[in-house]
Parts: C-alpha cells; structure tokens; sequence
C-alpha cells in the first residue's frame, strides 16, 4: 500500500510572448516559480473560526465543513521544517506573521483535505484569504514529519521528483491509477496523472538528473514502477533533504554576500491577463529609505513604470514612460519612507500579459 501522498492542483501553463527562441523559453520556464535571491517569505497560520470550508469526505461521498486550525504541535513540525530548510544556508528566509495580509505564504490543517502546497511564485496569485498551503494529516505521526519538508519544498519552487523526464520511469499505469484510487489518498484519474504519471518538461525539473533520495520524491509499493528494475519492489525515499535536494536550493538561492539586499518586499495582485491599452497600478509604501529595484513576475514582456504621490497624483519618477520600447526593464529609484509611490505595469505592444505579482527589493 502507497504512503499518503501530496496533491497538487493542475498549473495553468505559463504564457510566454511569441517568436522566443528555445534558449529564452527555457530559461523563463525554469525561473518562472522560483523567488529572487534574498526575498523574506512571510509565513501564518490559518485559524480564525470562519477558516473552513466544505470538503468531501474520502470514500464516503458525503460532504463536511472542517476547519483549516492546526494544534500547536501541528504548527511547531512545520516551524521546525522551515527552520531546517533556512539552515542550509539559502539565501532566502522566513519569518512567521499573524497578519495573513503581510504573509506571502498562509498554512492551514484542513483534515481530510490532503496535504498541498502552491509551488514557488505561484503562491502570490492566491488571494490573502486563501490557503497557499495545507496538511491533511497529523505531521506528529511517525514518518509524516518528511511532508512538511516536502510542502515547503514545493513553496520554494520544487517539483514531483519521480515526474522528471530524466528519471526514465516506466509505470505499470494502470496499477497506479488502481493503487491510488484506494485509501488512504482517494486519487481520480486526473489527479494521479498530475501528481504521478504526467512527466515534466525538461526545463520545469528540479535538476538533471533523477533523485529517488530527494525529499520531492513519492514513495510507491511493489509493481507499480517496471522500470528501472531495480525500483519493481518499491521505492522508498528516506524522507529527509538528500544532497541533491540541498545542491538544487543552494544553486537558485545562494548565501547572500554582505552587500546583498536582505530584505524583498513582494506585492501580491490578483493575476493580471491585461489588453491592449490596459494597466494595472500599485501601491508600494517602502519600509525605509533607500535605492530600491522594481520588477515583475511573469511574462517576457511588459513595461514598469514607477511614480511618486504628489498631491494624490502620480508624477513620474522612473522606467519607460509612455514612448518607451524596453522590456523586463528593471526600475531603480531612491525611495522615502513614509511616502508611496505606484508601480504601474503594461503590456508591450499591446501584446496580452499575465504578469501575476511587483516585488521590490
């Protein structure tokens, strides 16, 4: 019998501009989830009363309200998982918030309704009343420790490791599907091809090659995995960070140098499909007062504009203006605090965009 296994929701594919070459496709696919380098993830917990909602209960058809509220123990394997993570040394942190309006990351311990998590950047098209992540199950359970670990690793920006193309599984489909259908994960056929037998483009895997130690890795019972031979009896993952699991952070998130920002301000939005001659504006407040980059997550082309409040006016400040033709440009100003400024964001020649969040750092 299979262990418990996450269950990822299916992506929408990124949208990229037209005319790319495969080189510049391919870098944007493989960053298009991972955050920059010295960004500080906020992270709650979900438990006001009206943190709930209906599920399904698995096997049984019938449906319930279930709260999203994790116990104290609950929350401390997820502390201590996040902690583990952080002490590799990433460039990245983070720090627990109890305003969910300030979290980049929002948990909750819904029962019964899997364990999940968005995957990197994916995170910030989620709205502020929304999980970004969820356990399903009691992480104080022997073994289950490993499924924080692994959540976490999906908010980072990693993927399903036994989908890389380059782990040359051969599956007994048909017994997948079976085995999971059962409990306790209660799988459809659409979700096992997402989460298990789908592969991943080359460009969207965690590395170059398969890692059946790697913490992103399912383990799977006897039979369901025909090759390689050596996997038919089952693979089983010690559910642990394996070192290829730490040589893939460390390698998007390196040790920042003293003279690296230590602190990124991400601004979430709702995301953006913006037609020819719309926009979308705003808000940034900064913490302090200091040089500042701007830029924005998404598509290969878009323009940033930046302006100061004037007066309840924007007054341009810097980027491309309106007769401007550069792209992806990155906007640099010295901002104030306690004055707020708008960072506006435009498709390039007209072209539909689907940027999804600003960040500042």
């Amino acid at each position: 019998m299979s262990g418990r296994y996450c269950s990822l929701a299916q992506a929408s594919a990124p949208v990229f501009a037209p005319g790319l070459t495969a080189e510049r496709r391919g870098a944007l696919l493989r960053g298009h989830r991972m955050w920059v380098n010295g960004t500080v993830l906020h992270y709650c917990f979900l438990d006001r009363d009206t943190d709930a909602s209906v599920i399904t209960v698995p096997g049984s058809g019938e449906t319930r309200r279930v709260s999203w509220a994790g116990a104290k123990e609950q929350r401390d394997v997820v502390r201590e998982c996040f902690a583990e993570w952080r002490g590799l040394g990433i460039g990245l942190s983070f720090t627990e918030v109890a305003d969910r309006s300030e979290a980049e990351l929002r948990i909750g311990f819904q029962c019964g309704g899997g364990s999940w998590s968005a995957v990197g950047k994916d995170a910030l098209r989620w709205g502020a009343g929304e999980r970004t992540m969820n356990f399903g199950w009691d992480l104080t359970a022997p073994g289950a420790r490993a499924t924080a670990l692994h959540e976490i690793g999906h908010a980072l920006g990693m993927v399903h490791e036994h989908q890389s193309p380059f782990a040359g599984i051969h599956w007994d489909d048909e017994a997948v599907y079976a085995e999971l259908a059962g409990p306790p994960n209660f799988f459809s056929r659409e979700r096992t091809l997402v989460n298990v037998l789908r592969k991943l483009d080359a460009d969207e895997a965690n590395g170059s090659a398969w890692d059946p130690l790697s913490i992103m890795e399912f383990p799977f019972s006897p039979g369901l995995v025909l090759e390689p031979e050596q996997f038919r009896a089952g693979l089983h993952p010690p559910g642990t960070l394996s070192p290829l699991d730490k040589e893939f952070v460390l390698r998007w998130y390196p040790p920042l140098a003293p003279s690296q920002p230590t602190a990124l301000v991400p601004f979430r939005s709702a995301p953006l499909r913006l037609a020819s001659g719309e926009q979308a504006d705003f808000l940034l407040e900064p913490p302090e007062t200091r040089e500042y980059a701007v830029g924005v997550f998404g598509d290969a082309d878009t323009v940033v504009v930046l302006f100061e409040e004037r007066d309840g006016e924007p007054r341009y400040l810097a980027g491309q203006d309106d007769g401007g033709t550069d792209r992806n440009a990155t906007v640099r100003a010295r901002l104030v605090k306690g004055r707020r400024y708008f960072v506006r964001v435009r498709p390039y020649s007209g072209w539909g965009s689907g940027e999804t969040a600003v960040m500042c750092w």
